[in-house]
């Protein structure tokens, strides 16, 4: 009896114990997400200081915590693009707000759209008489086009700037793929189609290299305008078409040759600047470190200046990332989620919908559940205005369809209008171990379609008719939206991509524009006067709890030296990076269950797969993914 007296008081001590250790923890629990919300008493007098650790996004995406600690990558910072601009203009004209300060040490990009709306909003900042500062180790191609629009520049001497421009190569793996007598099935329409070239070819095809050269160019062609634009002394031929001469000019030192380029206007440590910024926005009273100086975050900015809300609503729905079947969301396009929101939108008065797409495609079945979904809003006889920012292409634009009138920028990535589809069958790889296979078929469908013994004749003829097939209604829904023949749209479709300009040229586009022109020629096509209406976002608030997993999963220190910071060498060991990732993205995309894709894979890497990219993910975690899908 004593004995189990003994063991007894050992259970109530362990509970009493384990009791506490929770109490404890849901107490820290309520205090972390206390803490984490951004509260408008966090607004002091000063500097809106905007430390871009991470990218520019059309929508945040949920962080995953369980892929966060099986991998031990931390989650890519990411910045919406209409919360940064609604910030900086409400700086403008808030007297507490003496300066804007951009800290691009950590900044991975953001597409050129984007870029280009966040400088817009930082030149309207200039013209109200307010300065805007920037600061960082080395910048790039991105960093520098938002840099360009301040009126000061800096670099820390041990840095630097490198403008390389858009472009660059790709992997292709036929002869691997013949070598490992792996057979990659191949299913597709369009000429300019190149998704599937990398596992058929060694090279790039005579037409892809057509379209990427009309397409970069184009693209490269608006960067330089709008830089050069914003900043008028920049010696940009010099630094692009001569950088071997304009590096050695001094001595290899990059900071002094950005200086000598017109890249920068000063060099100078975090101290130096800080000192800068604080004869500006005045010193920091609680903080006496060196180069400190007063500012007020992103996030209890927003807080305070949350966006009136007044009048009728228009609705805005979001489609950003891959297109995907199910729920998948948000900062990935699941084509069930987004059909879902628009559906039960439906009882919502909203007077017109404005589509805003930001998507290289994917699926053609959730391209297809999300058009319908639009088209039951537009039955209510309401508009329907497409606004595009920085992709949307094939499935990105099969969604764009029902539009009454589509917005796209200059630097838009449309059209790719074609289909594909590619599996990998073994059987030459089985007979080179010995497996080979045999039986009995009643139908030339029976037992296929086998992955190991090959597909017969009828299989690969029926896919590729079903391909044609969907090429055929892809025509269709295009050249019903655009009022043109179908002829006309195979014209310029077959999978070629095109800029934005060109895009207006030939019909795909209506107007240039970015969201607020939409939204403005949407509610002035609903009669709806100014000032007596608002935009409401459907199903893109992301909540307090995931909110807190980002601060607590998330070490600035950490993922500004991963995303972004470091020199030029580090600049290129990213790189690398990214190259295994496109590897690891390109072997996923041929063994995945994939059905017809309307995918631009054509599309210039967008920052979020680029940091995806970067990011190595174990094999563990992909194996828990298995799970918690």
């Amino acid at each position: 009896m004593a004995f189990a007296g003994k063991v007894w008081k050992l259970l109530v001590g362990i509970k009493d114990g384990l009791s506490l250790v929770f109490l404890l923890l849901f107490f820290a629990l309520l205090f972390a997400i206390l803490t984490a919300r951004p509260s408008p008493a966090q607004v002091r007098d000063g500097a809106l200081l905007l430390e871009l650790n991470g990218i520019v996004v059309e929508e945040k995406s949920i962080v995953d915590p369980l892929n966060t600690l099986l991998t031990g990558q931390q989650p890519v910072g990411e910045y919406q693009v209409r919360d940064l601009v609604h910030a900086i203009d409400m700086a403008a004209g808030d007297d507490r707000i003496k300066a804007v300060v951009l800290d691009l040490s950590g900044f991975m990009g953001g597409g050129q759209v984007h870029l280009q709306a966040v400088g817009e909003a930082l030149d309207r900042v200039r013209a109200a008489d307010k300065p805007v500062l920037s600061h960082a180790l080395a910048y790039g191609d991105d960093a520098m086009h938002l840099a360009a629009h301040a009126s000061e520049v800096w670099v820390d001497p041990m840095g630097g700037a490198v403008i390389t421009g858009p472009g660059g190569s790709r992997l292709y793996y036929a002869s691997l793929l013949d070598n490992l007598n792996v057979n990659a099935r191949v299913y597709k329409v369009g000429t300019y189609k190149s998704a599937v070239e990398p596992y058929s070819r060694d090279s790039m095809s005579p037409e892809a290299r057509e379209n990427y050269e009309q397409l970069y160019g184009s693209l490269w062609e608006e960067w330089q305008a709008n830089v050069k634009k914003a900043r008028p002394k920049l010696e940009l031929d010099r630094v692009t078409k001569q950088p071997v001469e304009w590096v050695e000019s001094a001595q290899g030192n990059l900071a002094e040759a950005a200086l000598e380029g017109g890249l920068v206007d000063k060099l100078g440590d975090r101290v130096a600047f800080g000192k800068r910024v604080a004869e500006i926005a005045g010193e920091d009273r609680w903080d006496d470190l060196p180069g400190a100086f007063a500012f007020t975050e992103l996030d209890p900015w927003l807080a305070d200046v949350a966006p009136d809300t007044p009048g009728d609503a228009i609705g805005v729905v979001t489609i950003a990332g891959e297109i995907v079947d199910g729920d998948a969301g948000p900062g990935t396009a699941g084509g069930e989620r987004i059909a879902k929101l628009l559906d039960e939108a439906l009882d919502e008065d909203f007077k017109a919908l404005v589509v805003r797409v930001d998507s290289p495609g994917g699926s053609v079945t959730a391209s297809e559940d999300i058009r319908q979904a639009i088209l039951r809003h537009k039955a209510k006889k309401i508009p329907v205005v497409v606004s595009m920012a920085n992709v949307a292409a094939s499935g990105g634009y099969w969604v764009s369809t029902p539009a009454d009138r589509i917005f796209a920028e200059p630097e838009t990535i449309t059209g790719s209008i074609g289909i594909f589809a590619v599996i990998p069958t073994f059987e030459r790889a089985a007979a080179e171990w010995g497996v080979s296979g045999d039986g009995v078929r009643t139908t030339p469908l029976s037992g296929q379609p086998d992955i190991i013994s090959g597909f017969t004749p009828e299989v690969d003829a029926i896919l590729q008719s079903s391909i044609e097939n969907g090429y055929d209604q892809f025509l269709t829904r295009v050249a019903q939206s655009r009022k043109m023949s179908k002829s006309q749209i195979d014209e310029i479709g077959q999978g070629r991509v095109w800029d934005g300009g060109t895009a207006r040229q030939i019909g795909l586009v209506d107007q240039y524009g970015g969201i607020e022109d939409a939204l403005a020629w949407a509610a002035n096509k609903a009669g709806l006067e100014d000032g007596d209406w608002h935009a409401q976002y459907l199903g893109n608030e992301i909540g307090g709890y995931n909110t807190l997993l980002a601060s607590l999963l998330t070490d600035d220190s950490q993922a500004r030296t991963r995303s972004g910071g470091g020199d030029l060498f580090a600049m290129v060991a990213r790189q690398q990076q990214v190259a295994l990732g496109q590897v690891e993205s390109d072997v996923a995309r041929l063994l995945s269950v994939r059905g017809m894709q309307v995918y631009c894979l054509e599309c210039p890497i967008q920052p979020r797969a680029e940091a995806s990219a970067a990011s190595e993910q174990g094999w563990l975690a992909k194996l828990a993914s298995l799970f918690a899908d």
